[in-house]
């Protein structure tokens, strides 16, 4: 190809960047099917007679993915005739992104994912700390808040039960850390078997002060891990906490797709995204032969993102390991990495995150704040 161009004169010859930016229009990011120009993901594009440079920016974490699209977008500037040599940098770069109106983003916290069902049973907490684990697995901060007052669950997934968070000034509360992941739970502050016997308004309240009075550190994505149901913590969610977006978790059997459904109106009523569905227990697969057997039904995330015009994030089998691995406190993304189920959830973490990065950005920090004083 080289000597090609430098038979016909184009080896040597000066490139502009309308050019390159042209070219680089057919050169699409394999994970979302777009154009990296019309994503504006080109940054600091230099040209050096035949030589070109540039840094892609994603807005999504994907380090896994980094390596082997830059050298995709290199050798697609190496087609473009009048281009000898090229440097391509790949990173990513998440943004705040708006939440519901008039609600105020959560300091250290740039975006606030809601991972619900509206039923109970369907492994939306595994969902959520495998979710967790792959995106900081891409290199995002994140931090995951158990709203299940009266049955937490990330304690034990994380392998954190019988620990206690400190606080510097018995006003505020340090989240704890696991496998790279923040995290606060109510399960943290009681006792394993003590049970909440709270009425909703102090279970929002609850709510409230585990989110606020947590200082998260710097995260790119905060993970709520809902109760199931469409209740007082719902509620308040949607009115008083920054949501970016929801992602529902449901599994192929009818009845609990039907609350799925009323899970997702839910949201809709009250002005949250939804990000996409998340279909668990697809499939049953034997441990010891290995067959496959849809035993919950087929297609049911599928039908009812097309009745409700959502996405399919991806669906997860029934499988032992998954189990397993939750109940040690090391859940699959973190015990297996570079399995096949730890696969499927980091395929799922970065369309949740892309699907973040297409919202609208917050600008809120750019505002300065005017404030009237007496004089």
């Amino acid at each position: 190809m080289n000597l090609i161009k430098t038979l016909f004169g184009g080896g040597s010859a000066a490139v502009s960047p309308e050019q390159v930016t042209e070219h680089l229009k057919s050169c699409l990011d394999p994970n979302t099917g777009k154009d990296l120009v019309s994503a504006k993901a080109i940054k600091n594009l230099k040209i050096d007679g035949g030589r070109v440079s540039l840094d892609v920016v994603l807005g999504y974490p994907a380090r896994s993915q980094w390596a082997a699209l830059a050298e995709q977008v290199r050798a697609h500037l190496l087609t473009l005739v009048g281009v000898s040599d090229a440097e391509v940098n790949v990173s990513s770069q998440i943004v705040a992104h708006a939440a519901q109106r008039g609600v105020a983003l959560l300091p250290g916290v740039k975006n606030i994912i809601a991972i619900a069902s509206g039923k109970g049973g369907v492994g939306k907490s595994t969902t959520t700390v495998n979710l967790a684990l792959a995106l900081a697995a891409e290199g995002a901060r994140v931090g995951i808040l158990d709203a299940d007052i009266y049955g937490p669950s990330q304690p034990l997934l994380l392998g954190l039960q019988g620990r206690r968070p400190e606080s510097p000034d018995n006003k505020s509360l340090l989240p704890l850390e696991s496998l790279g992941v923040q995290s606060m739970s109510i399960g943290y502050l009681v006792d394993d078997d003590q049970a909440m016997i709270w009425r909703g308004p102090m279970v929002s309240q609850a709510l409230q002060q585990l989110l606020n009075d947590t200082r998260w550190d710097n995260l790119d994505y905060l993970l709520i891990d809902m109760p199931p149901g469409t209740g007082d913590v719902q509620l308040t969610l949607s009115q008083k906490i920054p949501v970016t977006g929801a992602v529902i978790v449901t599994t192929p059997q009818d009845i609990a797709l039907l609350d799925a459904k009323k899970g997702l109106k839910m949201f809709e009523k009250v002005g949250v995204p939804i990000l996409g569905l998340v279909e668990n227990m697809s499939v049953h697969i034997c441990s010891n032969c290995g067959h496959a057997e849809p035993i919950f039904g087929e297609g049911g995330a599928a039908k009812m993102a097309e009745q409700y015009g959502v996405t399919v994030l991806g669906q997860l089998p029934l499988d032992l390991s998954i189990r397993l691995s939750a109940d040690q406190g090391k859940p699959s993304v973190a015990a297996e990495p570079d399995g096949e189920i730890a696969r499927r959830y980091q395929a799922i973490a970065r369309q949740v995150a892309i699907r973040v990065a297409e919202r609208a950005r917050d600008f809120s920090s750019r505002i300065p704040k005017i404030v009237i004083q007496n004089t």
